[in-house]
C-alpha cells in the first residue's frame, strides 16, 4: 500500500507540473492581458487621457509581462514555479494581496454551499436511482427519467434566475442575493441561521441541477448489477427482495459511485461560478471569474493549481477507497 501511494504521489507531481505549464502558456497567450485592461479602464474613465508608451512599457516590466516571446513565456513560467516551490503563489495584480490569502478568504462560503448541496444531492439521488432501477418502466422510473432530463438540460444561470424570480421577487420568501443581512449585525446561532436562509436558493439550484446525473449513474449501475447471475441465484435461494437489493446488489454498485466521487473534492472548493454570479455570493468561483476576466495571472494560476492539486488528491483517495469497498481489489 505504501509503495503504491508513493508511486502515485510521484506521478501526481509530474501531472501537476505538466498542468501548470499548460495553464501558464494558455494564460500568457490570451488575446488581452492585465496591462491592456488597466490602460483601457484609465482611458475610458471620465477625463481619461492617452497613456504614454513609456508608462505602458514600465507597467509591463513591473508585472513581468514585458517579454511575450516563447522563451519569455517559458522564463516567466519558471519564475512562477520557483516562487511556488517556496510555497508562494504570488500577489494579485488587481489588489496586491497574497493569492493564498485570497483563496482562504473566499473558499469558505463556496465550501459551505457545495458541501450541503452534495450531501443533499446524494441523499436524494441514490434512493431515487435505486427505486427507478428496481421498478424499471414503471411510473417511478419515468418520473426519475424526467427529473434526470430536467437536471441535465437546464443551464444553471437560467434555473437559478428562475428560482430567484419566483421565490425572491414574486413570493418574497427568500433574499435574492448576498449571503447575510449586514444591517442586522447577527452573531452566533442567529448569524448562522441568517446565512443558511440566504444560501437556500443557491443550494437548491445546485442540488436540483446535480441530482440528474447522479440518479442516471445510479440507475444504470443498479440495472447492470440486478441482471447479474449472482443476483438471480440469490433470488432463487428465496432471499427477501430487500436483502437482495440492499445487501447484495447495492454494495456492488459502490465502486462506480466511488469513481464518481473522485471529483467531489475539487468541486467542494472550486465554487459554482455561474450560480455565485446569479445570487451575488462572494465565493471563490465569482472571485476566480473576475480574475480571469481581468487576466490576473497570479490569481488564475493559484486558483487552477489549487483545483489541480485537489483533483489529483481526489483521484488518489478514490483509488484507495476501492480496496475498502471491494476487498478483491489489490493495490500494488
Amino acid at each position: 500500500m505504501l509503495k503504491y501511494i508513493l508511486k502515485r504521489l510521484g506521478l501526481a507531481i509530474l501531472i501537476l507540473l505538466g498542468s501548470s505549464l499548460i495553464i501558464y502558456v494558455l494564460v500568457r497567450c490570451m488575446p488581452i492581458d492585465f496591462v491592456q485592461n488597466k490602460i483601457a479602464a484609465l482611458q475610458s474613465a471620465p477625463g481619461g487621457q492617452p497613456v504614454d508608451s513609456s508608462i505602458i512599457e514600465a507597467m509591463y516590466k513591473n508585472y513581468g509581462l514585458s517579454d511575450s516571446s516563447f522563451w519569455g513565456i517559458i522564463k516567466g513560467y519558471f519564475t512562477w514555479l520557483g516562487s511556488l516551490c517556496r510555497f508562494d503563489l504570488g500577489k494579485s495584480f488587481s489588489n496586491g494581496r497574497e493569492v493564498a490569502a485570497e483563496i482562504a478568504d473566499h473558499m469558505g462560503l463556496s465550501f459551505a454551499v457545495a458541501f450541503i448541496a452534495i450531501i443533499l444531492q446524494y441523499m436524494v439521488a441514490i434512493p431515487l436511482g435505486v427505486t427507478a432501477a428496481t421498478h424499471q418502466y414503471s411510473i417511478r422510473d419515468y418520473v426519475v427519467t424526467f427529473l434526470v432530463i430536467l437536471g441535465i438540460s437546464l443551464p444553471s444561470f437560467f434555473f437559478g434566475q428562475l428560482l430567484k424570480d419566483w421565490f425572491a421577487y414574486k413570493l418574497d420568501l427568500f433574499p435574492p442575493s448576498g449571503f447575510e443581512n449586514n444591517a442586522m449585525n447577527y452573531t452566533g446561532i442567529a448569524r448562522l441561521g441568517d446565512m443558511l436562509y440566504h444560501m437556500f436558493l443557491p443550494i437548491l439550484t445546485t442540488v436540483i441541477l446535480g441530482i440528474g446525473g447522479t440518479m442516471r449513474y445510479m440507475r444504470t449501475n443498479m440495472l447492470e448489477v440486478l441482471n447479474s447471475d449472482y443476483i438471480r441465484t440469490a433470488r432463487a435461494k428465496g432471499l427477501k427482495e430487500s436483502k437482495v437489493i440492499y445487501k447484495h446488489a447495492f454494495r456492488n454498485t459502490m465502486i462506480p459511485i466511488v469513481t464518481m466521487m473522485a471529483g467531489v473534492l475539487p468541486s467542494l472548493f472550486s465554487g459554482a461560478m455561474i450560480t455565485e454570479q446569479v445570487f451575488d455570493l462572494p465565493g471563490i468561483g465569482q472571485w476566480a471569474l473576475k480574475a480571469e476576466m481581468a487576466a490576473d495571472i497570479p490569481v488564475i494560476m493559484g486558483y487552477n493549481m489549487f483545483l489541480a492539486f485537489l483533483s489529483v488528491l481526489g483521484v488518489l483517495l478514490s483509488d484507495l477507497m476501492y480496496a475498502v469497498v471491494d476487498p478483491r481489489v489489490k493495490l500494488a
